[in-house]
């Protein structure tokens, strides 16, 4: 059930977004992260999110000077949210303008390990558990050491830098 006065506190965020929040926003809104929808100060139990990828079950969130006074408060609910299966990043303001690109790629970086891949595939991730993806077949240049980290959108497991295919 919605609590009315957390949607009427949301709404009021919404409506006085910080400089980092608009500034981000600008590149999450209307599906252009890697085709997810993000919603922005969205209510979660008793708090409030900056910005939620819900089918991808992850949220972010945006720290001011003001937290570095409220870290057990901050630690409190993201546990919280982690307890609903939700996945919490937090960025410092400066990092948000200054390294507005490596935000970005952090965040669907953790967007794409909680999508499964393809609808006849086996998923990755399957009730809140996520699964490990299994290692390229045999001739792929597996070591058997530990996997590279999944590429980003656009890149292909050849890491983009030898035309390598997916």
């Amino acid at each position: 059930m919605r609590n009315p006065i957390t949607q009427n506190r949301a709404r009021s965020l919404r409506n006085h977004a910080t400089d980092t929040e608009r500034h981000l926003w600008r590149y999450l809104r209307d599906h252009q992260l890697g085709g997810h929808r993000f919603r922005r100060q969205v209510p979660i139990g008793n708090y409030i999110a900056d910005f939620a990828c819900l089918e991808a079950k992850l949220i972010i969130e945006l720290d001011g000077g003001q937290h570095q006074e409220q870290a057990e408060y901050d630690a409190r609910r993201d546990r919280q949210m982690e307890a609903q299966g939700l996945r919490v990043l937090r960025f410092w303001d400066n990092q948000v303008f200054r390294e507005t690109q490596a935000v970005l790629e952090v965040i669907l970086r953790a967007l794409e390990e909680r999508v499964c891949p393809h609808p006849s595939l086996p998923p990755r991730c399957a009730q809140g558990k996520e699964l490990k993806p299994l290692p390229p077949l045999a001739g792929e240049g597996w070591d058997g050491g530990e996997l590279p980290p999944p590429p980003l959108a656009g890149e292909g497991w050849g890491g983009g830098k030898s035309g390598g295919t997916p």
